[in-house]
């Protein structure tokens, strides 16, 4: 009996071993595993923080964070969208530093980032603008041509209803040769004239994405266009107000047009003022969530959409309180 009960405890200690050695033996780091050690951490690299866009989009990946804990998520950006060293130099810091497991990039220079990841065996998610590299598992974005598309069909209608009788559109734009910019102004351009507006493209007005260089631009139109013009088309809803702050007081453009571009909060309450006409809303704050969750399932091995769409709408006077009240759920 006491030969038979040692080869049971035998057994079973060395049953224990073999399932300990198991359980340390490494395998998938997945979300909420409680243990420092085995914690997934997640770069993720803005345009900028200067904005309510990228501050949405940062809310949405640190909500990530909270509803995973055993994912770190650590967001930064460079102080505007013409920060190129900046950002060129927090990626290269991230990348080289090797303390993450994943890398979520939203480029200011898609070529530049390209060349940056070129080496890493880390999963990389482009956030918002898209990067041309085998290195990049998925894209997490608005499909920006179609949304844009979308507003200006919305605004050829608005600009009809309110009796103009030639639909012309100028684009204050972001930053030239940006790929989003030129995915919003290739839009823009389609919904306007499939609409039977008409696009002036020859006279597109480039502000670097920014509030006061939009206000110069603005004054240009108008010295150049006297007349008026039925839509101002913008890249984002700083530029749109800002447009529609300098025409203010100016008769040819009382019936113009504003269209701005992410459907922000200021936006929002620029709509309900009568300030800003209208906005093709980004769901930035999901783009965020999106991204991180992608990032973590990339490195657990699983397949991912190379396209993973965030969504978007049209903000009118219509809706635009109820979209005011979600976003003030995210970042007050």
């Amino acid at each position: 009996m006491k030969m038979k009960r040692f080869a049971a405890m035998l057994l079973a200690g060395t049953m224990l071993t073999g399932l300990c050695a198991c359980g340390s033996s490494g395998g998938n780091k997945t979300a909420g595993s409680g243990s420092s050690g085995d914690e997934l951490k997640v770069s993720v690299v803005l345009k900028t923080e200067a904005s309510e866009h990228w501050q949405l989009i940062k809310a949405g990946c640190e909500q990530y964070e909270k509803d995973n804990p055993g994912v770190k998520v650590d967001v930064k950006g460079p102080p505007s969208e013409t920060s190129y060293d900046e950002q060129t130099n927090m990626i290269d810091t991230d990348i080289n530093g090797g303390g993450y497991d994943a890398y979520v990039i939203a480029p200011l220079q898609s070529d530049s980032v390209a060349a940056q990841i070129a080496a890493t065996d880390k999963p990389v998610i482009a956030l918002d603008t898209n990067i041309n590299s085998d290195k990049v598992v998925s894209f997490v974005g608005t499909g920006n041509e179609k949304a844009a598309k979308m507003g200006a069909e919305k605004a050829v209608e608005e600009a009809k209803a309110a009796g103009w009788d030639k639909v012309e559109c100028i684009e204050i734009a972001g930053v030239q040769g940006d790929a989003t910019n030129t995915a919003r102004m290739t839009g823009y351009k389609e919904g306007i004239e499939e609409a039977g507006g008409t696009f002036l493209e020859k006279e597109t007005q480039y502000a670097d994405a920014v509030a006061d260089k939009a206000v110069n631009s603005m004054e240009a139109i108008m010295q150049t266009h006297p007349e008026g013009v039925a839509i101002i088309c913008a890249n984002n809803d700083d530029m749109a107000m800002a447009a529609a702050r300098a025409a203010k007081g100016n008769a040819a453009y009382e019936k113009t047009i504003f269209v701005g571009f992410d459907g922000i909060q200021s936006a929002c309450n620029a709509i309900l003022a009568g300030e800003e006409t209208m906005s093709v809303a980004q769901e930035a704050y999901d783009m965020g969530y999106k991204a991180v969750e992608a990032a973590v399932k990339a490195v657990n091995g699983e397949t991912l959409e190379k396209f993973i769409d965030s969504g978007c709408s049209v903000v009118t006077k219509d809706n635009a309180q109820e979209r005011l009240d979600t976003l003030k759920g995210y970042i007050g």
